[in-house]
């Protein structure tokens, strides 16, 4: 039933048709968005698959049954000339009375993160930061769905997978042990900048040396090695962050991310449930000592 379920979802996006339902509107909405999207970017899926394991059913009485389950999407898209495939990796719970599935929905590992003020202190060293894009490009192909374990993992991952790719690109740490200051992450502590969304965009915000950005007016300036922060609620306060991975037909960024672990996603969001009319983002170009030059 799962598989049918998700199957459907598939085939919506294929057949460009939106089947009424009274079950998860939100999410069909937001399939809705996705079609309206790639239309507007002249994209289709042309093909794709949806797998479902179960990882866990939960007997909360004779009659009544929970599944956790992870679905993972995979989508042929075809622009103007060119094909690319996009992945997605949702953890979801299906509720089930007396085996009829009256309940499936996506798993929310959104949490409120922690308050917290950003030290910016200026690297000790005088060595010069040279960002290599294409390792840490590389990095987010490589473990956008899966977990590095030299580096401490969290339920919420987003902003640490961001951070590990950039590691992965060249950048130092600096900061240890303040967890308010700098960027860092070593013997099993971390700033809060080097997790936190809402602290990476801060940290960028006013970092001038080392690991260091500029804020650019629209996606499409945007490069792979790049990072978009998004302030879903548009209350000012960031939820999330994503990786630029490459750059589709019409020059705008596909990215990588973990939580909701996805692969060469349009960058906009506007096909995820937690989208909505008021979302804002910030637009990072990481610059490096040769960014001048």
């Amino acid at each position: 039933m799962l598989s049918e379920l998700n199957e459907l979802k598939l085939q919506m996006l294929i057949n460009k048709k939106i089947r009424n339902t009274d079950r998860n509107d939100h999410e069909f909405q937001a399939i809705e968005r996705k079609l309206l999207s790639s239309e507007n970017r002249k994209t289709e899926v042309v093909k794709g698959s949806a797998h479902v394991r179960i990882a866990k059913v939960e007997e909360q009485s004779q009659d009544l049954k929970d599944a956790l389950y992870i679905c993972h999407f995979k989508w042929l898209n075809k622009q103007q000339d060119s094909f690319y495939l996009e992945e997605r990796i949702e953890q979801r719970m299906a509720r089930f009375y007396r085996d009829e599935l009256v309940e499936d929905r996506i798993i929310d590992n959104h949490v409120n993160e922690v308050e917290c003020n950003i030290q910016i202190d200026e690297p000790r060293s005088k060595d010069s930061f040279i960002y290599d894009r294409l390792a840490a490009v590389q990095y987010a192909e490589r473990w956008w769905n899966s977990t590095n374990s030299i580096y401490k993992n969290f339920e919420v991952n987003c902003t640490n997978f961001i951070s590990q790719c950039l590691h992965a690109g060249g950048a130092s740490m600096r900061g240890y042990p303040n967890p308010s200051s700098g960027w860092w992450m070593q013997s099993n502590k971390w700033s809060y900048s080097w997790s936190v969304a809402n602290a990476m965009r801060n940290f960028f915000i006013h970092s001038k040396a080392g690991l260091r950005a500029e804020v650019v007016d629209s996606a499409e300036q945007l490069m792979p090695g790049d990072v978009i922060c998004y302030d879903f609620q548009g209350d000012g306060r960031y939820d999330h962050t994503t990786f630029v991975v490459a750059k589709d037909q019409e020059n705008m960024p596909l990215v990588n991310a973990q939580t909701y672990n996805s692969r060469m996603r349009y960058w906009s969001y506007e096909d995820s449930t937690a989208y909505t009319p008021n979302i804002k983002y910030t637009f990072f170009r990481i610059i490096d000592d040769t960014s001048s030059k």
